[in-house]
């Protein structure tokens, strides 16, 4: 069998794979500050009417544009690869694929969805975008689908990884992206954050919070999501729809699916086509992986939360730290975030998804390995995944089990080297997050 598997160019989807359809249970609404479910209406301010319906939709199956499609083929479908040095240097008798992101323009999954995001502004007159990013991949993103549809983005980037990644914010400079460290003083948000605390490192909430303020202030500015939001999932399902006709292409089918999981989006691209075949009863099982330092799903409260540190978006459903928590600076930037994706914690809630921690000196430990056993360097949020499937493939190899293990290989780690520097000097410092530190940040839940 070939190692690399393509498939041929009219074989990408048509459509996005929305999982509200299959769901066993329909999704919790989102809440406004007095309690009550919110309409579209009070999503028109931010987000363009296509977006909106998007997010709305329990529609199985919905279009892609055909202006989305032909941006996308630039580099879909991507190769689904079997980790054949990896299964021999593990010594398992497991099968382990991995479905390569990392070879998009800006070395991500993130375009999946910053590409219609800009298109469905442009359709609507929009002049800007404006988003928030934590490790870069997403800012990038953005960057590169405005410039595509000759948008002005603007991106408000986590200060600790403004400062870790500088290449990635050269990125989005590059394709014309204006950059700024957040929390910044051009927004209340921002400099209430700094008043409290002058060195303050950054959130994704803090950021979030910062682009809402100001796409709500300008009227012909919007705001563009990288993750959590159902809409942008369903842009990401292009990639579990290709990896599962891929392994149709070699007679496989996996066992178990794995992939990082901060706010959902590189999660529910890989998993939620493959819950379709669950909920028509498969025996699957969809793993999201995240950092110990920031354990949403595996230590959060399934509660309502804003998705953003000041209150200003609605309350969604959804595993959460407290949308006050300040998460370390780990590498990891894009798993750094309060809460979870919706639908990811519905499914998680129900026992239809399962969730694992892993600490950071453990998640480069694996990058390292996959790089000199199959040559590509992973980024720091991909290293979750594969710390996880190596995790199980060595269980298998105790147990005698051959699995087949699929993951998603999100993003290159080509502009996170300073990181893998760290971690060969042996500065990289494991950081599981206090019980304590957690109960006192969920007591600042909304009450209503």
């Amino acid at each position: 069998m070939q190692k690399k598997i393509w498939l041929p160019e009219n074989e990408m989807p048509t459509h996005w794979y929305n999982v509200v359809a299959d769901m066993p249970n329909a999704p919790a609404p989102p809440l406004g500050p007095d309690g009550q479910p919110v309409g579209p209406d009070a999503l028109s301010a931010i987000f363009p009417q296509a977006i909106i319906e998007q997010e709305m939709s329990a529609e199985r199956w919905i279009k892609i544009p055909d202006e989305v499609r032909e941006k996308l083929l630039l580099w879909r479908p991507t190769p689904l690869v079997r980790a054949t040095e990896l299964e021999k240097a593990l010594g398992t008798p497991c099968k382990i694929f991995f479905k390569n992101e990392a070879v998009s323009p800006a070395g991500s999954h993130k375009p999946n969805s910053a590409i219609p995001q800009a298109y469905y502004n442009k359709q609507e007159g929009v002049k800007r975008l404006i988003t928030e990013t934590g490790a870069g991949q997403w800012g990038s993103s953005l960057a590169l689908a405005g410039n595509m549809f000759d948008l002005d983005v603007r991106i408000c980037m986590v200060k600790v990884s403004y400062d870790q990644k500088p290449y990635r914010r050269l990125l989005m400079q590059t394709w014309g992206g204006n950059v700024f460290a957040s929390p910044t003083d051009m927004t209340q948000v921002g400099r209430d954050v700094l008043t409290k605390d002058p060195d303050s490192q950054g959130s994704l909430g803090i950021a979030i919070a910062e682009a809402v303020e100001e796409a709500g202030g300008n009227p012909e500015a919007n705001y563009a999501l990288g993750s959590v939001l159902n809409h942008v999932l369903l842009h990401q399902t292009i990639i579990g729809q290709e990896a599962k006709k891929q392994l149709e292409m070699v007679g496989e089918y996996p066992d178990m699916v794995f992939a990082p999981s901060g706010g959902g989006s590189n999660l529910g691209g890989l998993a939620f086509p493959f819950f379709a075949d669950k909920a028509a009863g498969k025996d699957v099982r969809l793993v999201g992986v995240e950092p110990t330092s920031c354990p949403s799903l595996t230590k959060g409260e399934y509660t309502y939360d804003y998705g953003d540190s000041s209150g200003l978006t609605p309350m969604m459903k959804m595993y959460t730290l407290g949308h006050d928590f300040m998460p370390p600076g780990i590498h990891a930037g894009g798993l750094r975030y309060h809460g979870q994706s919706a639908l990811v914690s519905q499914l998680h809630h129900e026992g239809l998804l399962e969730a694992m921690a892993v600490g950071q000196t453990e998640t480069f430990e694996a990058g390292v390995l996959f790089a000199r056993t199959e040559g590509i360097v992973p980024a720091p949020e991909s290293n979750h995944a594969i710390a996880a499937v190596i995790q199980e493939a060595l269980r298998c190899k105790e147990t005698g089990e051959a699995k087949t293990l699929l993951f998603n290989l999100s993003g290159h780690g080509h502009f996170d080297m300073s990181s893998y520097d760290r971690f060969f000097k042996g500065e990289l410092e494991d950081y599981e997050y206090p019980e304590e530190a957690i109960k006192a940040s969920l007591a600042t839940l909304p009450k209503f």
